[in-house]
């Protein structure tokens, strides 16, 4: 039997460090342990189907927590049949000390592992789509307020509006007046629209 561990953190500059330690602390050797810099919302993950491929049966696997595993409620469940029923491994969250399955191999202790499980999978998504939908409101409410968002945009040539009426009069074609204004199609069509409904305003 060899000890794993599996760390997960959602972007580059976010820290593994509690994660790590945990498992250290829970008898995982570094080496044994796969780090994760990545979205948790599906499992095609570099270091995560690294470890599917390493893990053999009777192999003991630790993760910090439930969600560092996945966000997706169905995916979580669905990993952990696949890490228990078909490569035969145990799993231990150190977070929940219900789900331990080398403690609860009989018929009760496994319906109260899936339950604990289905549970927290699903709280565990709840939380993650509660936070995207605070974050799309407060992007939608600062929107409103001004805030511009993304690159900014490149100013216009002093003469854009001249070159529009010249290329709507076909004095000049499409490729002329994208070369003049140093601008690709979708940016100009873009652009174009947008003085036309400050126009209308």
């Amino acid at each position: 039997m060899k000890i794993y561990g599996y760390a997960r953190v959602s972007s580059i500059d976010q820290n593994e460090d509690r994660q790590l330690l945990s498992l250290e602390e829970n008898g995982v050797n570094s080496t044994n342990i796969f780090v994760d810099k990545v979205s948790g919302k599906n499992f095609k993950r570099p270091k995560y189907l690294r470890l599917m491929g390493t893990l053999k049966e009777g192999d003991l696997l630790y993760i910090k927590s439930i969600d560092r595993l996945g966000r997706n409620y169905e995916e979580i469940l669905e990993q952990w049949r696949v890490l228990t029923k078909v490569k035969k491994i145990d799993i231990v969250v150190i977070d929940m000390p219900l789900l331990d399955t080398r403690k609860y191999k009989d018929l009760i202790g496994t319906f109260i592992t899936d339950l604990v499980l289905q549970v927290l999978s699903f709280v565990a998504q709840s939380e993650h789509e509660s936070i995207r939908s605070r974050q799309a409101e407060g992007i939608a409410a600062a929107q409103k307020r001004g805030v511009q968002f993304g690159r900014p945009k490149k100013p216009l040539p002093s003469n854009f509006l001249e070159l529009v009426m010249r290329w709507e009069r076909r004095e000049i074609s499409v490729q002329e007046v994208l070369c003049l204004c140093k601008m690709s199609r979708s940016s100009f069509y873009a652009r174009v629209k947008e003085h036309k409904e400050k126009l209308k305003a």
